[in-house]
């Protein structure tokens, strides 16, 4: 393991280097991946500190064991060595783990867009609740939410809604919740008291930066027409709204957030490149999970993926298997533990299939 990690070393200091080159800093590409780099290595040193230090322990333990002169040294030496000794192969788990080659998409924003599937207005009341429910878990982890366009449902939440998220590692965490979403309950529509089942989607797509995607001026239709919806006088009577077709793929985004024309124009060529990006993107993570047989993150936006029971409190990831009777607090944003597992098995799947790691 150390070896590894000595390896490992020999390449943080080659980054850290880099990253304070004129050159290296003039061309913004090269110099925003080599900085994710360095990040994700800088964690792995700290382990590397932590891994020498208990194996000095270990050895220094080892030494006053053997020489037995003083008791009491003896006595705190033998607590010294268990310590090591549990604490070794759990450090070198995390450290393999830590060892498997990142996704360079996980460290981008995320683009997320939930549309109300089957179920009419109640699948319209679930998105909303799925949209209260990322809010307050992108909130809870200290990210950026940021409303990008929406359109409400008759009887509230939303046909669709899309939002931005800005923060660390966000795609990477993100990207476990693309997929079909159902509830099954008692609408507020329903006079029998009958449970029904509804539907909501959730797309997730890599925040594209202006060098991952260049987009050619005459390739997109840009229109502008009237905000609807909550925010003040300029709605309905500015021009602020603005729809974006990107003519070749046939791609539509469009803003009405800001009240600003420029700044929506903006948001909207965000989303743009980086459903394009994601056309890209998806190809990829299909082939690389017919690879693996991948049930995780298959980029397969028609799988049902998880069920949230409020008659009998649960919430079931299909793809695991996992079952949760904690239905409040998921659906108040409580979904870590969900991610942390679907991240365990993503991990289990990529060792098991020998994924090169360092």
């Amino acid at each position: 393991m150390l070896e590894k990690l000595q390896i490992i070393k020999q390449r943080f200091d080659e980054v850290s280097d880099l990253i304070i080159q004129p050159d290296i800093i003039s061309d913004q590409k090269r110099y925003i991946e080599l900085n994710r780099e360095y990040k994700d290595l800088r964690i792995l040193m700290d382990k590397r500190e932590e891994y020498i230090a208990f194996t000095n322990n270990l050895a220094e333990a080892e030494e006053i064991i053997a020489d037995g002169s003083d008791p009491e040294m003896v006595e705190m030496a033998k607590m010294q060595y268990d310590e090591a000794k549990d604490g070794i192969p759990k450090l070198e788990e995390e450290i393999k783990l830590l060892l498997i080659p990142k996704d360079p998409e996980d460290a981008k924003n995320a683009v997320v867009e939930l549309r109300a599937g089957t179920g009419g207005d109640e699948a319209s009341i679930f998105a909303g609740d799925l949209f209260r429910m990322y809010t307050k878990y992108c909130e809870g982890r200290g990210w950026n939410v940021s409303t990008v366009d929406f359109s409400e449902g008759t009887n509230g939440g939303f046909k669709e809604i899309q939002f931005e998220v800005t923060g660390d590692d966000v795609y990477g965490t993100l990207k476990f919740e693309a997929g079909v979403h159902r509830v099954q309950r008692v609408p507020q529509t329903e006079t029998q008291g009958r449970v029904h089942t509804s539907a909501a989607t959730v797309m997730v797509f890599p925040e594209a930066e202006e060098f991952d995607v260049e987009i050619d001026p005459k390739d997109v239709r840009i229109d502008y027409f009237c905000s609807s919806g909550p925010g003040g006088q300029s709605v309905n009577t500015t021009y602020s709204a603005v729809r974006l077709t990107h003519i070749p793929t046939g791609l539509v985004a469009q803003c009405q957030d800001q009240k600003s024309q420029h700044k929506n124009k903006e948001k909207a060529f965000r989303v743009l490149r980086s459903r394009l990006y994601d056309l890209e993107l998806a190809k990829k993570q299909e082939e690389d999970a017919a690879k693996r047989g991948s049930m995780v993150s298959s980029g397969d936006r028609s799988a049902k993926i998880r069920t949230y029971n409020y008659p009998q409190g649960r919430v079931t990831d299909h793809r695991i298997g996992l079952t949760l009777y904690d239905l409040q607090n998921i659906v108040n944003g409580d979904i870590q533990k969900i991610i942390d597992e679907l991240q365990l098995a993503e991990n289990t799947e990529k060792l098991k299939a020998g994924d090169d790691v360092i």
